[in-house]
């Protein structure tokens, strides 16, 4: 997939001037030695309207002071401090900082630290634009399991070959012990610091983020979310959210009923249910992705997840959403509502549903569940690990699911125009 023409309008953007900051001191700063001490698992969340703010979260080894310094780009003595606040203390301290008051489309220069001699190198974030430009995103199935080994090359490989990204949605199991400070490691590694302090990451948890019926410790202060989900039910102010990028609404839904609500999931599932059709009713853009874990069609055989499918379907297709990313199966598949077929073989309308795994462990293979609620798996793969590109520019959105190698394994366009929605098949 050719490289997006944002990233170059952005570039441009950024060059023609700084932007005022409005949340903190500004000050002029001098640069400072790196020390051993330097905060890790720097990751960068988009807030409800990144265009204008945008939070970073951090660890550090000790307790203390912390601080988000952000320049424009363009001016780089122009540098506001935010104060960070402690979210948790888990191997070390996790911190979080958001820079509010930002200007749409500009590229900021950034570091967290203690403002002294403990500071990470400058990085830079950009803004994405208040309204509709195009944008290029990648999306990961679960990562799980053997991170250093086995996804990492994808994850990798997917970075290489997207180099334009601005934000990476993760569809549950990034990890595979919920509490494992050592997995989670290898999962910021598996990305890199430029990555996860670069693009804006979307997340939503999976059953492996669950010990038990406990939400793992790093996830919230990892993935903050955008804090605009329900206000109420287990877990849900944390992990349910949406947040708007350049055309495009992201919504996370939590689907570990299993785990958060095992004897109330219909009405915890009802909950993010009416919460979704207030977030699509109002959604005030031409694309809509929604990401959760657990596939309303599973991809293997002997699963099932009626309750997810009862409570979310109908809602799914009522308000026509135009990707549905999930993970859980370890293995890939797309498909749609037998509903939604047209004449033509090789087009469909309505939603897409994608169940796709980035890690090397995999499951058998079949599509029973889809054919048995009225449903299609038009391409279904097992034993491949993958990566998914998707490039959103005006009427048309492209889709690629491809291996570490570069292989092309799915792939499809949506285009909404004068003619209406059409999903055609390309591979």
């Amino acid at each position: 997939m050719p490289a997006s023409p944002r990233s170059a309008a952005r570039r441009t953007l950024a060059a023609l001037g700084g932007a005022a900051l409005t949340p903190a001191l500004l000050l002029t700063s001098t640069p400072h030695a790196l020390a051993q001490t330097a905060p890790e698992r720097v990751i960068l969340s988009p807030t409800a309207d990144p265009s204008t703010s945008q939070t970073l979260t951090w660890r550090t080894a000790h307790d203390g002071d912390q601080v988000l310094e952000i320049a424009p780009q363009t001016a780089p003595d122009q540098v506001t401090r935010v104060p960070a606040h402690a979210t948790a203390r888990i191997g070390g301290t996790y911190h979080a900082a958001t820079a509010t008051g930002l200007e749409p489309g500009t590229a900021y220069r950034y570091r967290v630290g203690d403002g002294a001699q403990a500071l990470t190198p400058w990085r830079t974030l950009t803004t994405p634009a208040p309204t509709a430009q195009p944008f290029d995103f990648l999306y990961f199935g679960d990562i799980q399991n053997d991170i250093t080994e086995g996804a990492a090359p994808v994850v990798r490989a997917a970075l290489a070959a997207e180099p334009d990204a601005e934000l990476a949605v993760h569809s549950g199991d990034l990890i595979d012990t919920a509490n494992s400070d050592a997995q989670w490691g290898e999962w910021f590694d598996a990305l890199g610091a430029d990555a996860t302090g670069t693009l804006n990451h979307i997340a939503a948890p999976g059953n492996h983020e669950y010990s038990g019926s406990a939400l793992s410790g790093h996830w919230s202060p990892q993935f903050p979310g955008a804090a605009n989900g329900p206000t109420s039910g287990r877990d849900l102010p944390e992990t349910v959210y949406h947040t708007d990028y350049q055309g495009v609404r992201f919504i996370v839904l939590n689907s570990n009923y299993r785990n958060a609500a095992p004897l109330d999931a219909a009405a915890w599932l009802d909950t993010q249910r009416r919460w979704l059709e207030q977030a699509l009713s109002e959604n005030p853009h031409r694309w809509t992705v929604v990401t959760f874990h657990h596939p309303v069609f599973s991809n293997s055989p002997g699963r099932d997840n009626a309750p997810v499918r009862d409570a979310w379907l109908d809602t799914l297709e009522e308000y026509d959403v135009d990707l549905v990313l999930q993970g859980h199966d370890h293995s890939y598949s797309r498909g749609n509502l037998v509903a939604n077929r047209t004449e033509d073989p090789d087009v469909q309308t309505g939603p897409v549903y994608a169940v796709t795994v980035t890690g090397p462990k995999m499951y058998d293979v079949g599509d029973g569940n889809w054919t048995g609620n009225g449903a299609e798996a038009r391409v279904q793969l097992g034993r491949t690990q993958t990566f998914q590109a998707v490039s959103v520019d005006g009427d048309t959105l492209e889709y690629e699911a491809r291996t570490a190698r570069g292989t092309v394994v799915d792939s499809f366009t949506i285009v909404k125009d004068q003619d209406g929605k059409r999903v055609t098949d390309t591979l």
